[in-house]
């Protein structure tokens, strides 16, 4: 169960397995336009890549989706998905000067982005909707906390 938050705020969510969380990132991705940036928080394990499996699923991507965290930075681009996004996990950046030679900035003007390891980015925007994803009882609890430039657009189902 998902309860209304008002942008700018935080709210919870139980997701009992890796399925649900790919369903929640599909229907994320209904709401997902250039330019947005959706930041991927937790522990290694805590379902960051599901979640971002499921946004581009939600999106037309029909092939693999695996972690970045080698490349670091994987492109999706249409005709194959209804949008360009880059896939970017920062879990091997350890210098500040790394991330400027990604682009991202750059990327986002045409791209959402979907970050992996965003606390090693600092700063991150604003108006990024945060995620956080951690072990629970019954699944993982996501935290998401709600930019107010996503506006309308939240929550997902």
């Amino acid at each position: 169960m998902t309860r209304r938050a008002l942008p700018g705020t935080s709210v919870c969510r139980l997701l009992a397995d890796a399925r649900a969380t790919e369903a929640f990132g599909e229907e994320l991705a209904i709401r997902l336009a250039p330019g947005d940036v959706v930041a991927l928080f937790g522990e290694l394990g805590a379902g960051k890549t599901t979640l971002a499996r499921g946004i581009l699923r939600g999106l037309g991507h029909q092939g693999e989706v695996g972690s970045p965290t080698f490349p670091i930075v994987q492109t999706y681009d249409p005709p194959g998905i209804r949008l360009p996004v880059w896939h970017v996990d920062l879990y091997r950046i350890e210098d500040p000067a790394e991330l400027a030679e990604l682009g991202l900035a750059e990327a986002r003007a045409d791209a959402a982005l979907l970050i992996e390891w965003p606390e090693r980015m600092r700063p991150l925007w604003p108006d990024a909707l945060r995620l956080t994803l951690a072990p629970a009882d019954d699944g993982r609890a996501l935290t998401a906390q709600v930019p107010v430039a996503w506006g309308a657009r939240w929550p997902p189902r």
